[in-house]
């Protein structure tokens, strides 16, 4: 990308990957060693830092407005640091923190929510806006809220569906806003 409202840019010679079928809207800011699946949609005024370890990004996710998401460098102790992991059609709301864990394929995170270093939300998992994950474990299709976040419920099928459903949603609405713009995708 060489649009001036975007900055995408190499760190210790490490350069964002980014899909030519991604949407990475105005006021973006993705740096270092990130990696943005097909049909990504990273939102207005997102920062992707991939500057002291790796963030992935896969197929179809989306990353909402005014999120942040960073990684943790190698440590004595966890030689690895934590990398950023989200998987295929993860669902990422306006305004998160996804610092340093791991999001299954058609994980949730919601609006606000904040997934700290160590965490790990399994596959059609869900942490609901506003919440706080702190090296926690949220189970496969498990609801968890609060700060700290604690489990409330499972997930019915069509809480699941509907979370799928805002993942295509959210495809086209990439496609829609690229092509407003003007962007070629």
């Amino acid at each position: 990308m060489n649009r001036t409202d975007v900055t995408v840019a190499a760190f210790n010679g490490k350069a964002p990957r980014i899909h030519s079928s991604a949407f990475i809207a105005p006021g973006c800011r993705i740096i270092g060693d990130v990696e943005i699946g097909p049909d990504v949609s990273i939102w207005y005024n997102c920062v992707i830092r991939a500057d002291v370890n790796r963030v992935v990004i896969g197929a179809r996710s989306n990353v909402q407005d005014g999120t942040v998401i960073h990684c943790d460098s190698p440590k004595p102790s966890r030689p690895e640091g934590y990398p950023t992991l989200i998987g295929e059609d993860v669902l990422i709301g306006h305004m998160a923190m996804v610092h340093g864990c791991t999001l299954e394929d058609r994980a949730f995170v919601g609006l606000g929510a904040i997934v700290m270093d160590g965490s790990h939300i399994e596959s059609d998992g869900m942490l609901a806006a506003g919440g706080q994950l702190t090296g926690k474990r949220i189970g496969a299709r498990q609801l968890w809220m609060g700060r700290p976040a604690k489990y409330l419920r499972d997930l019915d099928e069509a809480a699941i569906a509907g979370n799928q459903a805002g993942v295509q949603a959210y495809v086209e609405r990439g496609r829609q806003h690229a092509e407003a713009l003007g962007l070629t995708r």
